[in-house]
């Protein structure tokens, strides 16, 4: 499925970002992210006020080209072709700009690879979902008999919310609700094979999303990104709990009991030495280990979540930290900072498209804005040492938490950069000669 890590370093075939460079031993899917202009939608994601201006001063050198040519012909006014010919190749750079950034973001970002090889550029977005299905299955009767991994990272639930003509209007609740019943079909198909190849009962299975809706996906008066319910934010928000808070969906029959419910808080960090457990391994021992095995919270041999603090974070910057005191059950979180919100009480930042992590896009807070979550789920009503005996001792508790956890924090490259995250020519991949970078699976075993 979708891998968002990207591909490569230095050169077009490093592969240094590559999920088998990162223990995968097989991968197919889309190395990078789903984006409208993959789908050729009228409203481009990446890019747009760029794509304005390219198109705007385009269309002017056009113009004055067209007007230097017909007054140089009917010697309305002398100018020499020289200067007209710059003006139109100054004019057929800005086109060529423009194109690149609308035009071939999907040729250039919307890639399927199967492990090294590139299989279709761009992709057919009609056949993705049976592509991607029929991978996992063969996957899982592939390996039916012997042990195995399969991450399944669905281009499901999405924007620009690709759906099948069969699911198409099928929901109550619009191209949205569509999607998610397409990807509950596909997860089924899943369970089914799971089922038919009689490993339901040791295989464990957890089901999850890695962030909530995305509050800022609109199309008219649709909403195309999800919704959070009673709590505040969303995708993109490192703080607020309609951005990190979503449920986990356990199953393995022959060891856990169905219909259980277990509130406490855990981290999709945790997946890691959850499996790591289930595989009979180890965590390496050489560096801190953020995530706890889920096993003995499902199992029922401990009551609690081992996460007594979390940290959440919005890129690089810390937003928030949440503490569950133990003594006394209460949930408590302190935001460090949080986005400003366009316009101020819409809960969302609809003018940026995405909230930002940091400068003026955020508001810090000293001290930070607190909230007993046990009572106040929703994040309405910041507490101070006013209405809050407790708030000094629950503020130092957390700060003292944040110096700890920093210490073990190892400085590395910062890959979220913005010269990491410009388009660089030579790292793209392509399965021609660059830049004709088209080509497609079927056609090539043809």
């Amino acid at each position: 499925g979708k891998w968002h890590m990207g591909v490569n370093c230095k050169t077009r075939r490093d592969h240094c970002h590559h999920p088998l460079s990162h223990g995968f031993d097989y991968f197919y899917g889309m190395p990078f992210t789903l984006v409208n202009e993959c789908q050729g939608t009228d409203d481009p994601e990446l890019a747009k006020s760029l794509q304005d201006t390219y198109w705007f001063y385009t269309q002017m050198i056009i113009l004055a080209v067209f007007t230097l040519v017909i007054g140089k012909l009917a010697n309305l006014f002398p100018v020499k072709w020289k200067i007209i010919i710059c003006l139109a190749i100054c004019g057929l750079l800005y086109f060529i700009s423009w194109f690149s950034s609308y035009g071939f973001t999907k040729y250039w970002n919307c890639i399927l690879m199967r492990n090294h090889d590139i299989t279709e550029q761009p992709m057919n977005l009609q056949k993705t979902t049976s592509n991607m299905l029929k991978e996992a299955i063969t996957f899982i009767e592939r390996n039916k008999h012997r042990p195995f991994l399969l991450f399944v990272s669905l281009l499901h639930v999405h924007t620009p919310l690709i759906t099948t003509e069969k699911f198409q209007g099928r929901s109550r609740h619009g191209l949205y609700g569509d999607n998610v019943e397409e990807m509950d079909w596909m997860v089924g198909k899943l369970l089914d094979v799971i089922g038919k190849e009689n490993l339901k009962n040791n295989t464990f299975i957890y089901f999850a999303s890695d962030h909530g809706g995305f509050l800022e996906a609109h199309r008219g008066n649709s909403q195309l990104g999800g919704w959070n319910g009673i709590y505040k934010g969303g995708k993109g928000m490192g703080g607020w709990e309609g951005g990190i808070r979503v449920p986990g969906i356990v199953r393995w029959p022959g060891v856990l009991p169905a219909g259980r419910v277990i509130d406490e808080p855990t981290s999709l960090m945790d997946i890691y030495p959850t499996v790591v457990q289930l595989a009979g391994g180890a965590v390496p021992q050489d560096r801190a280990v953020d995530g706890h095995s889920l096993l003995p919270l499902l199992r029922g041999t401990e009551r609690h979540s081992r996460h007594q603090v979390l940290f959440h974070y919005c890129g690089v910057a810390l937003h928030a930290v949440r503490w569950h005191q133990r003594d006394s059950g209460t949930v408590w979180k302190a935001h460090y900072a949080t986005p400003v919100f366009q316009p101020e009480a819409s809960g969302a930042c609809f003018r940026r498209g995405i909230c930002p992590c940091f400068g003026d896009g955020v508001t810090n807070h000293d001290p930070p804005l607190l909230f007993n979550l046990s009572q106040d789920p929703s994040e309405a009503n910041p507490l101070s040492a006013d209405t809050e005996p407790l708030f000094d001792t629950v503020v130092r508790r957390i700060r003292r938490a944040v110096e700890e956890h920093r210490k073990t924090l190892t400085p590395v490259p910062q890959q979220l950069s913005p010269y990491n995250n410009i388009w660089k020519p030579w790292l793209q991949p392509c399965c021609g000669t660059f830049p004709f970078c088209w080509c497609h699976e079927e056609n090539n075993k043809a």
